[in-house]
């Protein structure tokens, strides 16, 4: 997955870039400073994990929009760990199902798609073409622990962007942590630098299976003003 490379941009170039940027900033408050009460509604506030699905694919140019939508969230130093493998032949359901608890089987054969939002430990290998101003890699190269945490945290994020940029782009989603990480790793990433974080199926949802939704902690228990 390597052999990316990036020139990066110094003198005149590298002002008139952020120059750039910044302006683009500006432009975009200038076009809508908050999402109205729908959006919000849609992405987060009244959003739901399905578990019912209906028979209707998403399309192949749906998911790389869905994708480029994800990228462009924040990770530290741009380490983008992340990788997202679309479980959707016949075949890829039956080896992913060997992982699920048996309650979960059924939600994830009956979805369109399934992801595993998996990271690689080795993302700092990519480093020269996603953070090329300056050679971070000395500060990952042969220290698993600090690879592992990192890859880990920035991988859970981008699933994060994964299931908000579904929603915004009309697709329902339930993410899944009831499997084997051990079973999924040994059956689809075996000999690679490969991990699973979670599992999202995702689509078009059948409302019907809903039940209420759960209530939340208000403010003043899960905040803290020190």
């Amino acid at each position: 997955m390597t052999g990316l490379a990036s020139k990066a941009p110094a003198g005149a170039e590298l002002a008139a870039l952020k120059q750039q940027a910044q302006q683009a900033v500006r432009d975009l408050r200038g076009r809508i400073s908050r999402l109205d009460d729908n959006g919000i509604d849609l992405i987060l506030r009244d959003a739901r994990s399905h578990y019912a699905w209906q028979d209707r694919p998403v399309p192949k140019e749906l998911l790389e929009a869905l994708y480029e939508i994800t990228a462009a969230g924040p990770t530290s130093m741009n380490t983008c760990p992340a990788r997202f493998f679309f479980i959707e032949t016949a075949e890829a359901k039956q080896r992913l199902a060997k992982a699920l608890k048996e309650k979960n089987v059924d939600k994830m054969m009956s979805a369109p798609s399934t992801v595993i939002i998996a990271h690689d430990l080795e993302f700092w290998k990519e480093l020269p073409y996603l953070f090329p101003h300056e050679d971070r890699r000395p500060h990952f190269e042969g220290k698993p622990e600090h690879c592992g945490t990192t890859a880990f945290r920035n991988g859970t994020l981008q699933g994060a962007y994964f299931m908000i940029a579904a929603r915004a782009l009309g697709l329902d989603v339930g993410a899944m942590s009831g499997f084997s990480n051990q079973i999924v790793d040994e059956e689809f990433f075996a000999g690679t630098t490969l991990k699973s974080n979670f599992l999202c199926n995702f689509g078009y949802a059948d409302e019907t299976a809903l039940f209420q939704k759960l209530p939340r902690l208000p403010f003043d228990k899960a905040c803290k003003f020190l």
